[in-house]
């Protein structure tokens, strides 16, 4: 047995870039994410015994444990190296735990960058298990497992079954949620503006806006107000009043903490959020890089520090003045002051090595790769270069009671403006390129006036959350931590609770159903306020200030109350329904949301007296529209069941046949069951069929993929099939397949094969 020190990293990846540096006198092993976690079947906490969780081998687990037991061997001295975050520390208690041996010692350290001095500095300077930290993300865990598990099955009675409510997920729902109504509620107000074209006594013609009228601000509201303004003005003289000539410092941003980042991406290269983390996850644990040699491209990605090393601002500046001259080098390193929340137990996010270009590093890196890095590349670097130089002038131009103001600026220096440009910079430059340079012009000067432009104008209501702005709006909340956004975004999404139209989030109406039940049972639960302070709360944890189980405590204590009271008042969507303040059009009693196996509709309350029930659509103010049901359309079929004529008919998932002798014969089939759907150009795998494999929908409304030759043939499956042939088993197709581990990946079709490759 092997008596080797071992080292044990969070991801497998990271095992080939460590053991390089390491050499032979390791041993290297992963964990693949956590070895432990709370059961999936049950509550898993003891909640009479200090909320102590009773932790078990997480799913398919265990033979990563009896890996690591055979990897450790004899070993004396253990290095635990996962991620250094809350959650990395707390696989590392559980590696420790299920690799207790007598004698045996445990060593945290932290890699936080995949670099061969950062891992052998580490190695050398090894730290003991952080139990404040442990004990933070345990009580996380433990806070979302009472709100996940009691409020969940809560909803699957209330509602329906398989939704699910989450600490933070919810908020982040709720949030959304009530921008939509206030978006809703939004009443747009009518607005004018003027702007005058004047020239001094040389060109170029220049614009004004009115913003004053005998001092005080003004505001025009229709257009009878403006024709007065603009009949008033065109007997007066304008004449420059006031000239305001100045240069503007504008400073570069920190270095990217994983926020930032993430909202940088979403906005520069149109990546997802999710995208952004898995892409800065293999920059972080290592790219082969000449033969065949990994390296860690980046400091590690979950951080909300601006801190960055002197040495590393050191080598910025160096390369800064080869490349750009010295005029674009300061004289010393720029160093950035954290928020006051922020945790400051790694730097920003910066390259390991400023000297691996993104030009140098291109060839090894995927095209999605290398945006990213010259992302990170170019912040940093200009972070540490000199400010811009910006000249602005402002013209105010008086007509007798009236003033108005122009504004022009020009780059004097762009500074670190020549590598990079964050998003607000680039809407400031073209906001000050639209403006353009003013002409001299002197004190007192009288101007010629071409022409006064008149325009209406309407306010905007709030604008509804991209990913890249509901990231912004959760991390000025205090909503979650940079390590979780990704997470909250997927799962509201693949919950049904919102959809990402054109690129912004739209509450479901399952949202709203949702969110207006757990609002209206927890509302200091699911708070943005509560919210804010819980992640405030779990930071003493980690520094030694609060509690754990006294926290646990009090909280559950409330949370037992509300969830009592919720069993009794939540209106039940399966029963009684929320009310909508609309009366039923055949018996005049109010009108009810509820939720039924097909989904929400509306109903009468006076069931089942009154059986009146409609889809719904919901108009641009939110107010609940009932689908008028169609008339039956004639169709030339028969039923095959009973030969009765089949009529077609609308219903919740499409239009679908059905026969005219109901009751009596039930018979129905979706209509796009039987009709020809999508081509996907594979042809029929079945012996003498001629026919092809077309996109289907089955009369639940779910798609599938079957022959178009069907009842003929009755072949059918549920992947979309590939016109490509396996290489291995020579099957004449292959099978789209996505999972949340894998992504995305085509796969052959036979089981015993086994073959698959990514897109």
């Amino acid at each position: 047995m092997s008596t080797k020190p071992l080292v044990i990293v969070e991801s497998p990846t990271k095992v080939r870039t460590i053991k390089k540096y390491l050499g032979k006198d390791y041993n290297v092993a992963a964990t693949v994410g956590h070895i432990k976690d709370l059961p999936v079947k049950s509550l898993g906490i003891d909640i009479e015994n200090g909320f102590e969780p009773q932790y078990k081998v997480a799913p398919g687990k265990q033979k990563v444990i009896t890996a690591l037991k055979k990897a450790a061997g004899n070993a004396e001295e253990i290095y635990l190296a996962p991620d250094p975050d809350r959650e990395g520390e707390a696989i590392a208690w559980h590696a420790a735990e299920v690799l207790k041996k007598k004698g045996r010692k445990f060593y945290r350290v932290l890699f936080h960058e995949l670099t061969k001095n950062a891992i052998l500095e580490a190695i050398r300077k090894p730290e003991e298990l952080n139990k404040n930290k442990y004990e933070a993300q345990k009580t996380r865990r433990i806070l979302d497992r009472l709100v996940g598990y009691q409020i969940s099955p809560l909803l699957w009675r209330k509602a329906k079954g398989g939704l699910s409510a989450g600490r933070v997920q919810s908020v982040t729902l709720r949030i959304i949620c009530e921008r939509e109504r206030a978006i809703q509620a939004f009443e747009p107000q009518e607005y004018w503006s003027i702007t005058a074209h004047l020239e001094g006594n040389a060109p170029p013609v220049f614009v004004a806006k009115l913003v004053k009228k005998n001092n005080a601000q003004i505001s025009i509201p229709n257009q009878e107000e403006t024709n007065k303004i603009l009949e008033d003005l065109h007997h007066k003289e304008f004449l420059v009043d006031k000239i305001v000539k100045r240069t503007k410092k504008r400073n570069p941003q920190p270095p990217f903490i994983t926020s930032k980042l993430q909202q940088e991406s979403i906005q520069k290269l149109k990546y997802t959020a999710r995208k952004t983390m898995m892409l800065a996850q293999q920059l972080y644990e290592g790219i082969d890089l000449n033969a065949g040699e990994p390296v860690g491209l980046i400091t590690y990605m979950r951080t909300d520090s601006t801190r960055i090393s002197s040495e590393a601002a050191q080598d910025a500046l160096q390369l800064i003045k080869q490349r750009f001259g010295p005029e674009y080098c300061p004289d010393k390193p720029r160093f950035f002051k954290n928020r006051k929340k922020a945790q400051d137990a790694h730097e920003a996010i910066r390259p390991t090595a400023v000297e691996l270009t993104p030009e140098k590093v291109a060839r090894f890196l995927s095209k999605d790769q290398l945006a990213l890095y010259q992302l990170i590349w170019n912040r940093f670097v200009a972070s540490q270069m000199t400010p811009a130089l910006i000249d602005q002038n402002t013209i105010s131009v008086a007509a007798g009671p009236y003033l108005f103001t122009a504004t022009g600026s020009s780059i004097k220096f762009p500074g670190f403006m020549a590598l990079y440009l964050s998003v607000a910079d680039q809407k400031e430059k073209e906001s000050e390129q639209k403006t353009g340079k003013l002409p001299e012009l002197s004190q007192g000067a009288r101007l010629k006036l071409h022409k006064l432009d008149p325009k209406q104008h309407f306010t905007k209501p709030p604008p509804r959350f991209s990913e890249a702005s509901l990231v912004k709006e959760l991390e000025e909340n205090g909503i979650g931590r940079p390590s979780t956004y990704t997470a909250i975004l997927t799962t509201i999404r693949q919950k049904g609770y919102v959809d990402l139209v054109k690129r912004y989030f739209r509450p479901s109406e399952l949202g709203f159903l949702v969110n207006d039940l757990l609002v209206g049972s927890f509302s200091d639960l699911f708070n943005v306020d509560f919210t804010a302070k819980m992640e405030d709360y779990l930071d003493q944890i980690e520094s030694s200030e609060l509690n754990a189980q006294a926290l646990l405590q009090q909280y559950y204590d409330q949370f037992q109350k509300d969830l009592e009271t919720a069993q009794e008042t939540m209106p039940s969507l399966k029963g009684v329904g929320l009310p909508t303040g609309q009366d039923c059009p055949e018996c005049g009693k109010e009108l009810h949301l509820k939720v039924g196996k097909n989904g929400h509709f509306l109903a009468c309350s006076g069931y089942p007296e009154c059986r009146y029930s409609r889809d719904y659509i919901r108009d641009e103010k939110g107010k609940i529209q009932p689908v008028e049901i169609p008339e039956d359309e004639v169709s030339d079929k028969t039923c095959e069941k009973c030969g009765q004529p089949m009529v077609i008919k609308q219903g919740r998932y499409g239009k679908f046949m059905a026969c005219t002798g109901y009751p009596e014969c039930k018979n129905t089939y979706s209509v796009n069951a039987v009709a020809p759907g999508k081509d996907t150009g594979v042809a029929c795998p079945e012996p003498d069929c001629n026919g092809t494999i077309v996109e289907k929908q089955s009369k639940r409304g779910k798609v599938f993929y079957g022959c178009s030759r069907f009842p003929e043939c009755s072949f059918a499956l549920w992947d979309k099939p590939i016109d490509e042939k396996c290489p291995l088993c020579a099957s004449p197709f292959l099978i789209e397949k996505t999972t949340k581990k894998e992504g995305t990946f085509y796969a052959c079709p036979n089981k015993e094969c086994g073959y698959r490759k990514t897109e």
